[in-house]
């Protein structure tokens, strides 16, 4: 060894050594405090970890959660459960990290209300069935406990499917439910124990309807009537008997037929799965009455029965039970008149009647009780012959003339020219009123038609052949005028006699017009007994008549006579109508209709 080249002691550069140590120090150091901090659990604050209970006094609980510091919890928070002890592990809630002591600030309580209310989410999500503890009532329903520390509240109304009356008999007593509504807002948590119960007889009325057939026979007990059927238990799932579907015969209420709590047979009709609805009849059962109606009955037979529906258009008339018959208002009466059958018959009546169409196939029938009674106008020539005075009674008005009703099925027409032979009637009011008595003579018989035309005036002779010699042309008459309009004035002559003066003819002497009530000399200038008309002029009784005058006058009577002769023969057309052509056309409307 060459000791030549050795350095000195007291020579050596003892600082290099120094840094690389202090350097190699560091690094185990970092190495160390590192290895140190990963030996801790990882946590942040308002979060729910779990931790070991290392010791536990009358004021707090000391819990380790593997962080630097061990962290407390109020003692309070642990007394739901004094089975708790040191190394227990339990479930905390971070508030903070560490306070003015360096300790960490845990709470039980909170991480137990999270815990619990994700539960309660988790069921509602998954319709889970959670079992809960009722603690009391309140109103409206009841107070429970889910999950050892949430209140839910379980309405009245969720409690059962049958209506509960005392709530305190579920107070103390643990339930199953369902979490039916959540606002996690309010932190509302609402529960059904009804759900359930609805959920198995759902399950229940699934299974049975899967096994049901149109047509089947069940027996079952029945549960609730109403006043449109009854409803019936089939051993889980109810079915209802409609109350047409009770009996064959008309009933006004199901319980007529049965009685709550009654054991009956019924017959499946139909039935939906989805909607789960079954329709049942209690009637199917025993044979269609129809089939069982007499074989002899034909067209044209009596038959008797009781009224059982009454509508304006006519009556229903049930001959057996089930078998029913209408007897439409127009073959209640042979008169024309528009009534409603509620003139003739009321529910409950037992009338007799006669069959005039029998349909077995389509099951209806068509009666009528006036042919229990001869045709009026079958014998209406001899019984009314033209020329024979009658007492009849107002029925009707019309613009033209008046009905009347000489007895039940024969009306006549008197026409409003038929009324007077004198006076002017503008509207049959005038002269009568409904329900009044009137003298009548037949002035033409149409028995084909039923149509009777009938006259007043006629019962009187014709005034005006003696008004012919006593209103001759030229005579002068006193009159009094009565009204005045555009073309003149309505004159009321002696006799009951009216007569017309034209404006121009009522210029008095003093060049003055005549006014109403006015009462004058008047000159006959034109008279016709054919058309009833007298025209009379004021102003000849002291003037000449010049030609223009009379070309004038004849030019006005000739409009007028037109006009006359057109509302004649009008008047004579609507003289032939009578009720049955007004409505003969309705009563043939309701007629088809029915049918």
């Amino acid at each position: 060894m060459d000791y030549k080249n050795v350095q000195p002691l007291a020579d050596f550069d003892w600082s290099a050594i120094d840094n690389k140590a202090q350097a190699v120090n560091t690094a185990a150091q970092d190495q160390m405090s590192e290895a140190y901090e990963k030996s801790f659990n990882q946590f942040i604050e308002q979060e729910v970890i779990e931790g070991i209970i290392v010791s536990i006094s009358d004021r707090e609980a000391v819990v380790n959660i593997g962080a630097k510091s061990d962290g407390v919890i109020p003692a309070s928070e642990l007394r739901y459960n004094p089975e708790l002890k040191a190394g227990d592990k339990i479930e905390v809630y971070v508030e903070s990290q560490e306070d003015a002591n360096g300790q960490i600030q845990l709470s039980h309580k909170k991480a137990r209300i999270l815990k619990s209310w994700e539960r309660v989410n988790q069921a509602y999500e998954s319709q889970e069935i959670i079992t809960g503890y009722v603690k009391s009532r309140t109103k409206g329903g009841l107070i429970v406990t889910v999950f050892d520390n949430i209140e839910a509240f379980l309405p009245g109304s969720q409690i059962d499917v049958k209506p509960i009356r005392d709530y305190d008999v579920f107070v103390d007593k643990s339930m199953e439910f369902k979490v039916v509504k959540i606002n996690h807002e309010y932190k509302n948590v609402v529960v059904s124990h009804k759900a359930l119960i609805e959920d198995e007889i759902e399950a229940q009325k699934a299974e049975i309807i899967s096994h049901l057939e149109k047509g089947q026979v069940l027996e079952g007990v029945v549960k609730n009537i109403t006043s449109y059927g009854v409803f019936v238990d089939l051993g889980g799932v109810d079915g209802l008997i409609h109350i047409t579907d009770l009996s064959w015969g008309r009933i006004n209420h199901p319980e007529e037929i049965v009685h709550l709590d009654e054991k009956i047979n019924v017959v499946i009709l139909d039935f939906d799965e989805g909607k789960r609805r079954i329709a049942l009849g209690l009637k199917q059962l025993t044979p269609h009455p129809w089939d069982a109606l007499d074989a002899n009955l034909k067209e044209g037979d009596k038959v008797k029965g009781k009224v059982v529906v009454i509508a304006d258009y006519g009556a229903f008339v049930e001959i057996v039970p089930g078998v029913e018959g209408l007897i439409h208002v127009s073959e209640m009466s042979w008169s024309q008149h528009l009534r409603s059958a509620q003139d003739f018959l009321k529910v409950g009546d037992e009338v007799e009647a006669v069959v005039l169409t029998l349909d077995r196939e389509a099951r209806k029938m068509s009666l009528g009780i006036k042919q229990l009674m001869p045709d009026p106008w079958l014998a209406i020539a001899e019984k009314y012959p033209v020329g024979s005075k009658h007492t009849a009674t107002v029925r009707n008005f019309t613009n033209f003339g008046i009905f009347v009703e000489l007895e039940e099925g024969v009306d006549g027409l008197i026409h409003i020219s038929d009324l007077s032979w004198s006076k002017k009637i503008k509207h049959p009011a005038e002269f009568t009123k409904i329900g009044d008595s009137i003298e009548v003579v037949v002035l033409e018989v149409d028995a084909e038609n039923r149509r009777l035309s009938l006259g007043h005036k006629q019962l009187e002779e014709n005034p005006w052949d003696v008004y012919e010699s006593i209103f001759a042309v030229g005579t002068v008459h006193q009159g009094t005028i009565t009204s005045i309009n555009d073309k003149g004035a309505t004159v009321a002559l002696p006799y009951g006699v009216e007569g017309f003066a034209y404006s121009r003819q009522l210029e008095k002497e003093d060049k003055s017009k005549a006014r109403q009530d006015e009462t004058l000399d008047f000159k006959v200038v034109e008279f016709s007994k054919e058309n009833k008309r007298i025209v009379v002029s004021h102003t000849r009784t002291f003037m000449a008549a010049t030609e223009a005058d009379h070309k004038a006058e004849n030019a006005d009577s000739k409009k007028d006579r037109a006009s006359k002769k057109s509302s004649v023969k009008i008047e004579n057309d609507l003289q032939k109508t009578t009720f049955g052509d007004i409505f003969g056309d309705l009563n043939e409307k309701l007629e088809n209709q029915d049918k």
